[in-house]
């Protein structure tokens, strides 16, 4: 019997900030413990302006990319939260898809909370082999 509550750190694009705390709650309700970008506060109730000039600061002073990376290889697996964004259903951006690369190679579950967007890229998310929940929670379980 697998234990189901696993370590699981969130990746998305941080114009879905706002989304993250109500998912973060759902998931730790369900007894996983979940990590989230660390400035994630910082982005919410902000426009896209505001979070773009949070993000590039964050990125270049605060070494963000790494301090995420560092979550993603603690973590038993990551759920990437490809919302729909600038007119892409199911958005996969170019920092998530590094992050994905960077799971992938460390051997983690990957789940996509909704299907794998149609991209120049998509066969490389289709090769990583992600586990499409299409938004339930629930099925996020241990497989390994």
């Amino acid at each position: 019997m697998h234990n189901n509550n696993m370590k699981i750190t969130l990746c998305y694009s941080m114009q879905f900030a706002d989304k993250v705390p109500a998912l973060k709650t759902e998931l730790e309700r369900l007894g996983h413990d979940v990590y989230i970008v660390e400035s994630n506060d910082q982005y919410l109730g902000k426009n896209s302006d505001e979070q773009e000039e949070i993000k590039l600061n964050e990125k270049y002073n605060h070494d963000a990319m790494r301090n995420h990376l560092n979550l993603i290889q603690h973590a038993d697996a990551i759920l990437i939260l490809n919302f729909d964004k600038n007119g892409t259903t199911n958005y996969i951006g170019g920092n998530v898809f590094l992050e994905m690369g960077v799971a992938y190679f460390l051997r983690k579950q990957i789940f996509l909370l909704n299907p794998i967007p149609e991209v120049s890229y998509e066969t490389e998310i289709k090769a990583m082999k992600p586990i499409i929940i299409n938004q339930d929670l629930t099925k996020i379980k241990n497989s390994r």
